[in-house]
């Protein structure tokens, strides 16, 4: 991928500064998808950061009312959104227990689109922690509306990439995943002229080490064991499958404008160093932290400032070892084939992403074995075939293959079952 007229950076730049609304006092921020566990860290440093951060809007899907409700409370939202309009009654009920006699409360909007509202609303700065591929269109309600955004919302990036390209202004996406938030700051040690790979560590989830067929019977509970992330059931099994890596490798190439044959996984264990960048010199800049996702969060709000005590440093008086090993390709696939479709570019992204979210659901629901995630999603692939062109990709297109993907993989995830029950 080369630079065009339109996008003379990379969407993700440190050296450059989107900043529209520059101006004195709290930046206003939305956070989407708040009752989550991005959404409750970003709280956590928004509260600890009164002078910093004013909250104006939430939106959740509607599943923890209670909390969205207190949630709303300590923060004096104008308006707070929920996915599902069957949960406006219990959102009501948890306001008027949460809000004091007297008290306005918030604004609420309800429905599919409630979230691409909020994220188009005033503000400065839009946190998109929303999981799944559902974060595409506030993703790029946000930039449509000229906010910076604070992406956490991988899939969003993955199934849209030319769309948000299309949007995004130089310096207007600050990454929050753990690792592009870590390549953003490692980034700004160089020119871009300069980088010669980016390379993306990975805890290696609960199964690393064992091998394909040691991997045939492992429980679900086996999968949300991970060692040093606390994280929702689809991300953890993401990351026991390394799906979330191949994500984290296609995100990198959009991010930064990096070829594939340039971004690199490699092992890490302890999750202490959360990826690198190696420049031509031969130097490589690591940025490292203690395993907690505040520390992006505030990247991601903070930018180009940063927020003192986001999160634990290390105690560099304490002994430790950091460990790195390279990828086993045949145990865990998924980063391999997250190649392919980004090099197919076009559908193909979102047909991976839509397949997997079926998949790993029939895992979590015992309808399909841990191997069998990959080999679904493998098979929805190369089914769905060579997009002609990623460039006039459009919404449509992307939720027709979306919907393809899933139905093709709840087809193929039955069969598996079938088949299974009769064996």
């Amino acid at each position: 991928m080369t630079d065009s007229p339109a996008h003379p950076a990379p969407l993700a730049d440190p050296h450059l500064v989107y900043d529209p609304l520059a101006a004195d006092g709290p930046k206003d921020v939305v956070i989407l998808g708040s009752t989550g566990s991005i959404g409750t860290q970003a709280i956590d440093l928004v509260l600890r950061n009164p002078g910093r951060f004013r909250v104006t809007a939430l939106s959740a899907n509607g599943g923890r009312t209670a909390l969205l409700a207190e949630q709303a409370h300590r923060l004096r939202v104008r308006t707070v959104a929920v996915a599902r309009e069957d949960a406006v009654p219990a959102l009501r009920e948890a306001l008027a227990a949460a809000y004091g006699p007297g008290e306005p409360l918030p604004e609420i909007l309800a429905g599919p689109d409630a979230a691409t509202q909020v994220a188009a609303s005033a503000c400065h700065t839009v946190l998109n922690g929303i999981t799944g591929s559902i974060g595409l269109a506030p993703t790029l309600a946000a930039l449509q509306a000229g906010r910076t955004l604070a992406l956490a919302n991988k899939e969003s990036l993955i199934v849209g990439g030319p769309l948000v390209k299309e949007l995004a202004k130089p310096g207007q996406i600050i990454p929050v995943d753990s690792e592009h938030a870590a390549l953003f700051q490692a980034l700004a040690a160089g020119t871009r002229a300069d980088v010669r790979k980016l390379v993306v560590t990975a805890s290696g989830g609960p199964f690393r080490g064992r091998t394909r067929a040691e991997l045939a019977d492992v429980t679900v509970e086996d999968a949300l064991a991970h060692p040093t992330w606390a994280m929702g059931p689809v991300i953890t099994v993401n990351s026991a499958t390394l799906v979330n890596k191949g994500l984290e490798v296609i995100e990198a190439h959009l991010l930064y404008d990096i070829p594939f044959d340039r971004i690199e996984v490699v092992v890490h264990p302890q999750s202490y160093v959360h990826s690198m960048v190696e420049f031509t010199d031969g130097s490589t800049i690591a940025q490292a932290t203690p395993p907690d996702m505040r520390g992006p969060i505030a990247i991601g709000l903070g930018w180009p400032e940063r927020v003192p005590d986001a999160a634990p440093a290390f105690d560099w008086s304490k002994a430790s070892t950091w460990e790195f090993f390279p990828l086993d390709d045949e145990a865990f696939p998924a980063v391999n084939l997250a190649r392919h479709v980004g090099r197919l570019a076009g559908t193909a992204p979102a047909v991976f992403n839509a397949a997997n979210e079926e998949c790993v659901a029939a895992f979590l629901n015992g309808a399909l074995p841990f191997n069998g995630i990959m080999e679904t999603v493998t098979r929805v692939v190369e089914e769905h075939g060579t997009p002609a062109t990623g460039t006039s990709l459009t919404v449509s297109d992307v939720l027709e293959a979306e919907t393809w993907a899933r139905a093709r993989a709840r087809e193929l995830t039955a069969t598996t079952a079938t088949a299974e029950a009769r064996a």
